[in-house]
């Protein structure tokens, strides 16, 4: 017999399309009830289906009596209940990181966008204001300084492009990073200050979360911009947007939110903002990577054999 899943959200589609040749796939996202679907299958769910945005909690891990692993497509920050599934021995596994050349390039795009004014351009043609007089001057990157809160993958992989349009580069996070040849920051209020653009790329964490706050902005400065691939929670929402209303900072370019995909109104009507919903890793290529990777953990699971990326 097909071992049977519990998948927590459709997901990718040609990975649910395998997923379903393979296994009796549960479908919660389909459930009028969740809590009542979930005591209908869970005598026979052995392995539970999920993304690293979404995760598995404890007490999805504790209500299924015969779960032997979860899989997570994408990268886990947190959202596993590693403890949890340590208690009862289930496996946990993840795909690997296979995403920071994408999220870069959405970082610098988003901050082309919102310094080169492109989003506003193009509306300016499309509104037919054009014959009437020239677009508004924008702002070049060249010789300007972008600070990038976490020198992780992502962060380095942004480095190295805002580098190439000759912006000079500095980072801050909670350690300096050996071998890295930018100038170093421990204090983010302080980099905010040296900088006219603040990328952000670090994990959401209790030391994080809404550290990129009102203070924050306005050493960014009236002449700064703000990028954001990271999580939502790490910008005060609510201070960014007055910040923006207020003029203390120049633009933003946002790809994440703090109640996503629900963005607050106020920022539609901002010309100085450039959004994106959440579309960092949303590339054929990342999906067919992390497809291939979630699909090769389950099946060496279910055969017996090690699990190739294994997290716990």
């Amino acid at each position: 017999m097909k071992p049977e899943l519990l998948s927590l959200t459709p997901g990718y589609g040609p990975t649910l399309a395998a997923l379903e040749r393979d296994y009796v796939v549960h479908k919660l996202w389909e459930a009028r009830d969740a809590d009542e679907f979930i005591k209908s299958v869970s005598p026979n769910v052995r392995g539970v289906v999920t993304t690293g945005l979404l995760g598995c909690s404890r007490n999805r891990i504790e209500v299924l009596p015969k779960l032997e692993i979860v899989a997570c497509f994408g990268a886990v920050h947190g959202s596993v209940d590693l403890a949890a599934a340590k208690e009862r021995g289930v496996i946990v596994t993840n795909t690997p990181d296979w995403t920071a050349e994408a999220v870069a390039d959405v970082a610098v795009g988003l901050l082309i966008a919102v310094m080169r004014r492109i989003g506003e351009a193009d509306r300016f043609i499309r509104a037919g204001k054009w014959p009437a007089g020239a677009f508004p001057m924008s702002t070049d990157l060249r010789g300007k300084t972008c600070g990038i809160m976490g020198y992780g993958g992502i962060g380095s992989a942004v480095a190295k492009r805002v580098a190439a349009f000759g912006m000079s580069v500095c980072y801050f996070g909670p350690r300096e990073k050996p071998g890295v040849g930018y100038p170093y920051y421990s204090d983010l209020m302080k980099m905010a200050q040296a900088c006219d653009c603040l990328i952000v790329t670090c994990p959401d964490t209790p030391a994080t979360r809404k550290s990129v706050d009102a203070h924050v902005l306005d050493a960014l400065g009236p002449q700064g911009f703000l990028v954001n691939i990271a999580r939502g929670a790490i910008v005060d929402e609510a201070a960014l947007i007055k910040a923006l209303k207020d003029g203390r900072i120049a633009g933003a370019g946002l790809e994440v939110f703090w109640d996503e995909p629900r963005v607050p109104p106020e920022l539609f009507a901002m010309e100085q903002v450039v959004l994106a919903p959440h579309i960092g890793s949303s590339t054929r290529e990342v999906r067919e990577h992390r497809s291939a990777s979630l699909l090769a953990n389950l099946r060496a699971h279910f055969a017996g054999a090690p699990v190739p990326n294994r997290l716990a």
